[in-house]
């Protein structure tokens, strides 16, 4: 059996060993977080040019409930991400976007049936709206970058989960601001191009969160 100097072990380990800067705050982190997407949108839907309609929409009360619940959830999601990749925080953070999810899911449900009542079937019609996806896509671009960039100086424990939670922050916000410019306000067409889309970006960044999670730095 071979002895080993355990003075020698301890100095080969330290002369490797790389100086670690612990994670910041969670609630700094997320206030970071918010500052650089909140102003990637604002670039985006300035551009973009606010609908003339917005003023007349912001005071309907269904409209404005679902902005505050799609900001609800892009903020949540948010600290529900970082949390999870934070050793020792309460497993109770991964469930806060579901409370401001199912209000967004809700309203949009009531819409939709309010539109059925008062119209009938022609409430409820359908045409492609392809713009939402890349709308979307661009819009949340930014947020979802850095949400990733933030994410990978965590310990990816749950990379599926923190992914998903990432990406729905992203998205939801980039929902939030596609509204402020994108004029198709009927619930089915909301819930299936704009929500749908939402849904398919966190479910596809949920399977790729292992990948992209796998090499990750320190903050």
């Amino acid at each position: 059996m071979v002895e080993m100097d355990t003075d020698k072990l301890i100095e080969a380990l330290a002369a490797d060993a790389r100086p670690i800067r612990p994670l910041a705050p969670l609630s700094r982190r997320v206030t970071a977080w918010l500052a650089v997407a909140l102003s990637a949108v604002a670039m985006v839907v300035g551009l973009m040019g606010l609908r003339p309609d917005l003023a007349g929409k912001l005071s309907e009360a269904m409209f404005a409930l679902q902005q505050v619940a799609a900001l609800g959830t892009a903020i949540a999601a948010a600290v529900a991400a970082l949390a999870a990749g934070v050793p020792g925080e309460r497993r109770w953070k991964l469930w806060l976007p579901s409370v401001p999810l199912a209000v967004w899911l809700g309203s949009l449900g009531h819409q939709c049936w309010q539109e059925w009542l008062r119209l009938g079937s022609h409430g409820m019609e359908f045409h492609p709206d392809f713009a939402c996806v890349p709308g979307i896509a661009m819009v949340g671009l930014v947020p979802a970058v850095a949400m990733v960039v933030m994410l990978r100086r965590g310990a990816p424990f749950h990379p599926r989960t923190m992914m998903a939670l990432g990406t729905l922050a992203a998205a939801a916000l980039a929902d939030f601001g596609l509204r402020l410019f994108h004029a198709a306000d009927a619930a089915l067409m909301v819930l299936v191009w704009q929500m749908g889309t939402v849904v398919l970006f966190t479910a596809v960044a949920g399977l790729a969160g292992p990948t992209v999670l796998a090499a990750r730095g320190r903050m």
